[in-house]
């Protein structure tokens, strides 16, 4: 498992062999066993093996192939429908249906989605996060029929690898780990943690594709750009509203 963790890359080429259900279920047994908010396990996992599904969430996860390629789509969500289901027939009320409740919900998905990973990793086989998840949730919820209180925050694919790339650069350590409190970087600072990651030749040859004077550039004008980041962020919002997470009473 240890071994697992630090050989980790994502891989976006799969064979089309399926995964055993032994296998599949060790994979959510180990979702299932993550750490979560009060042990209220605010999340669910909804497995997609499907083709006519899978080919639906193709389109909307941006059209790439390896979610059509894997055998299986772990879609985690957000999901306070469950317990809110449960408290009414305790009697006890409804008081998860609000933005601090969405947050603990998506910590609980992500933590059960990382689990899943390193469980899938550890029986050889592939995984890949898919940030299209929140940029096309709205199709998602329609596609998978998720009723409200209840919200898609991550997908994996998971399937038998058909490639073997590299590790994928990571910043140092002293880059992310601070002692005791945290300590503001300099530029200097920033320059030296940042020098390896702009001196690849992977990302030299990045930057000459994208004609860009710089990986930072990259990320601001090519991948992340704010006028996508803000459109994104009005939507996602409207949909926690529509979801019912928003309640501010």
């Amino acid at each position: 498992m240890i071994d697992a963790i630090f050989k980790h890359r994502s891989i976006r080429k799969y064979k089309n062999t399926p995964i055993s259900d032994d296998v599949l279920n060790k994979i959510l047994e180990a979702a299932i066993r993550g750490s979560n908010t009060g042990n209220m396990q605010l999340y669910s996992v909804i497995v997609t093996k499907d083709e006519e599904i899978k080919k639906q969430l193709w389109e909307s996860h941006f059209k790439q192939n390896m979610v059509v390629e894997a055998p299986v789509i772990l879609t985690f969500v957000a999901d306070i429908n469950r317990f809110h289901k449960w408290c009414e027939l305790r009697n006890a009320g409804i008081a998860y249906d609000n933005f601090l409740w969405f947050y603990n919900a998506t910590i609980d998905a992500v933590i059960a989605a990382q689990n899943a990973c390193v469980e899938a990793e550890a029986n050889d086989l592939g995984i890949c996060y898919l940030g299209t998840t929140t940029y096309m949730a709205e199709n998602i919820i329609k596609i998978l029929d998720l009723p409200k209180g209840v919200v898609p925050v991550t997908t994996v694919v998971v399937g038998h690898p058909d490639e073997n790339p590299s590790l994928t650069d990571r910043l140092p350590f002293d880059a992310v780990v601070f002692n005791e409190k945290y300590s503001e970087q300099t530029s200097e600072q920033i320059n030296e943690l940042f020098y390896e990651k702009e001196n690849l030749d992977f990302t030299k040859a990045l930057i000459e594709e994208n004609q860009t004077e710089n990986l930072a550039q990259i990320f601001t004008q090519k991948r992340y750009k704010k006028a996508d980041n803000l459109h994104f962020s009005k939507e996602f919002l409207k949909i926690l509203e529509k979801q019912g997470f928003m309640n501010n009473d």
